[in-house]
């Protein structure tokens, strides 16, 4: 490359133009000859051990301890292994990839919705006090209580599976005797069948008889969470050997059936897809079905109960009764906002805008967009960095808000001047 250089140094000082077109040449040139002769001399020993039968051969005699615990350090080709192995590897390295994705997005994360780190087993447990245990995967979340004559589990979440055993193995011996549905949505009881067969199962009669209507017209019946065994209207107090719960009925909130579950010898209260600390609620008012019962359920946590420790069956953190404080005011301006947009935008003053009339849910869908655009922007400048989840989920809440408040009697009547029906 020097002789090179040298010659067309030469050439150029006689000749301008050809100076002018060649010099881009010699640039490709020696970018190419350079990346060649790097590329030889660093990697000629990987080649060889690459190709070398005597050098690595499995994932077996080469594991991440080797190279510090990082996948990306690893340089196989596809003739050392079998396409399984080697589908691993590259499956280890996307999983490190995306855990360091995942570290840096929670970095964004507000301050309140950062919770302590699952361990590599895939579950946290942690005693909260005097033998009641609460256990996350970092998606959900349950507690269950050790008895001097058994454990008390309460839900089964999917997603905990069977490492539910395990956690409550890590603390105690004993066997599962009672289990409590929270509610009878799959998502958090979908696992019941791991505990024992001829344990107690204690809901709700709402829970109860949505659970028989499944079984009656599923056709692998086993496949659902057992029928409860002890079924109440309001009030159940399960006393268990030292410990006690108490569980509560005020009607229907997030779903009919769904109960206070409240220690209060160790003054926590579990109460599932109403208050989600640190985070907004799960999308659409976390599905909930009765949303002036979803409302009021935050006035009847904190009033009445005395508790210390909230849980509320989702994400990775336990709760305070100011994190409930906070979602009560997160829905407060939720109402308020839902209910400026629908006395703002109206449907007739789009349709209007629209202009044409062929299709009414065009008309409709243009409505929607339009008050829960204003809603999100009256929400959003306070809530996106106080709570986990704001810009994410804050339009599915606004439209769960506006749309309750339009149609429903009570919540319409709960907010003054606010709009009933479409105008």
């Amino acid at each position: 490359m020097v002789i090179m250089f040298h010659l067309f140094n030469n050439k150029k000082t006689k000749n301008t133009k050809f100076f002018n077109t060649n010099y881009i040449f010699l640039l490709i040139i020696i970018g190419v000859l350079t990346t060649i002769v790097f590329a030889t001399n660093s990697g000629e020993t990987n080649a060889q051990e690459l190709i070398n039968p005597n050098k690595v051969s499995t994932l077996n005699q080469v594991s991440t301890a080797n190279i510090d615990g990082d996948p990306s350090n690893l340089i196989y080709s596809a003739q050392d292994l079998d396409i399984d192995k080697f589908t691993s590897l590259l499956m280890s390295k996307a999983a490190a990839e995306s855990s360091n994705n995942a570290n840096n997005t929670s970095s964004a994360l507000p301050a309140a919705a950062i919770g302590p780190k699952i361990p590599a087993k895939g579950y946290l447990v942690q005693e909260i006090r005097d033998g009641l245990y609460w256990l996350t995967d970092g998606a959900y979340q349950t507690m269950f209580m050790v008895t001097d004559k058994g454990v008390v589990a309460v839900d089964a979440p999917p997603t905990i599976g069977n490492n539910y055993l395990k956690a409550i193995s890590e603390v105690t011996n004993k066997p599962v005797t009672y289990v409590i549905y929270s509610h009878a949505h799959l998502d958090h009881i979908g696992s019941a069948n791991i505990f024992p067969k001829n344990a107690t199962y204690i809901a709700q009669d709402e829970t109860t008889a949505e659970l028989i209507s499944a079984k009656d017209v599923a056709t692998n019946a086993s496949a659902f969470p057992p029928i409860p065994t002890i079924s109440f209207s309001k009030n159940y107090t399960l006393q268990i050997g030292n410990q006690t719960l108490k569980l509560d009925y005020y009607g229907p909130n997030h779903l009919p059936g769904n109960i206070f579950i409240y220690a209060p010898n160790q003054k926590v209260l579990m109460v599932v897809d109403i208050v989600f600390p640190g985070w907004v609620p799960f999308p659409y008012l976390a599905v909930s079905t009765n949303v002036g019962g979803y409302i009021r359920a935050h006035d009847i946590i904190l009033n009445n109960y005395d508790f210390d420790t909230y849980i509320g069956g989702h994400l990775t953190k336990t709760g305070t009764r100011n994190d409930v404080i906070v979602q009560k005011e997160f829905i407060s301006d939720l109402e308020k906002a839902a209910a400026k947009a629908n006395q703002e935008i109206t449907f007739g003053g789009i349709a209007k805008q629209v202009g044409h009339f062929e299709n009414p849910w065009y008309i409709f869908n243009k409505y929607l967009e339009a008050v829960n655009s204003q809603c999100v922007n009256d929400m959003l400048p306070k809530w996106q960095d106080k709570l986990g989840g704001a810009q994410e989920f804050m339009g599915t809440h606004c439209f769960a808000m506006s749309e309750a408040l339009r149609v429903m009697p009570y919540l319409a009547a709960s907010l003054q001047g606010n709009i009933v029906v479409y105008r």
